[in-house]
């Protein structure tokens, strides 16, 4: 394909509860991320809250997402719910923002106050990178850009019916790091609580298909992804391309020794 997926066809399919597969960056390498983008992943999302970037990595890897042959759009997640971050991701042309740590309904509220301009929301008018993908006008810009709520906490999880229920709300997204330490694990793969995790996994997603919004879920790898789409998930995260380095080097030097033995 000659240009990547528009920020319309992507935000419509979200919207619609259509099945979508992305892939998590961490690193600031717009080299890779340009790789990653022509492999067929529907988004691909960058961490600004926990990632090894700022705010140049960020715009360079969305820059790099949407070049020749690409198949996904650029996700961000942000800093945290604040207008500012939220802006300049939005600026900088991601097409989707996830939201950390969102405890309530006010909380969701917020978070998309800070993506839509007014009298909808709180967005300063600014769209920079955003104006040539999206075009200038907020009408357009509201009907292509989405807002995804994450729950990861304690709170959020009480409240996530409450959450999903917010006007505006894209969809939510959840940690699954998070909520097992906030559900009680000892670490952020504890199986001691593993049907206690499942059991709230269930609960996100009823919320969200009752509201009719997209339901999320980052994944350690390919068949987990495909299990949570699986079970009513509407879009998966695989990974993150840090651990893969990791991984794939491990492999090979494993298999190394293993030969020259």
């Amino acid at each position: 394909m000659a240009t990547g997926r528009t920020s319309a066809q992507f935000t419509a399919a979200l919207r619609n509860r259509e099945q979508l597969i992305g892939y998590w960056s961490l690193l600031d390498s717009p080299i890779a991320a340009e790789r990653l983008a022509r492999i067929g992943y529907d988004y691909l999302a960058f961490d600004a809250q926990h990632g090894l970037f700022g705010y140049q990595g960020m715009l360079n890897n969305l820059l790099a997402t949407d070049t020749k042959g690409s198949t996904a759009v650029g996700m961000v997640r942000v800093e945290a719910n604040d207008l500012t971050y939220i802006g300049k991701a939005l600026d900088a042309g991601a097409s989707a923002v996830i939201v950390p740590l969102i405890d309530n309904a006010q909380d969701a509220a917020d978070a998309v106050a800070a993506v839509r301009y007014p009298p909808l929301g709180r967005r300063s008018y600014g769209p920079m990178r955003a104006q040539l993908r999206i075009g200038p006008n907020p009408a357009d810009t509201h009907d292509q850009t989405a807002v995804l709520a994450m729950i990861e906490t304690a709170d959020g999880l009480a409240n996530v019916e409450e959450i999903c229920a917010t006007p505006g709300l894209d969809g939510i997204y959840v940690g699954p790091s998070d909520l097992r330490l906030a559900i009680g694990g000892a670490t952020s793969t504890d199986p001691a609580v593993q049907d206690e995790f499942e059991q709230a996994l269930v609960r996100v997603r009823k919320a969200a298909e009752a509201a009719g919004i997209a339901a999320g879920i980052h994944n350690a790898d390919g068949a987990s992804a495909a299990r949570r789409l699986a079970e009513g998930f509407t879009f998966a995260t695989v990974s993150a391309d840090v651990v893969h380095l990791q991984q794939i080097a491990t492999s090979h030097l494993e298999a190394a020794r293993g030969g020259a033995r």
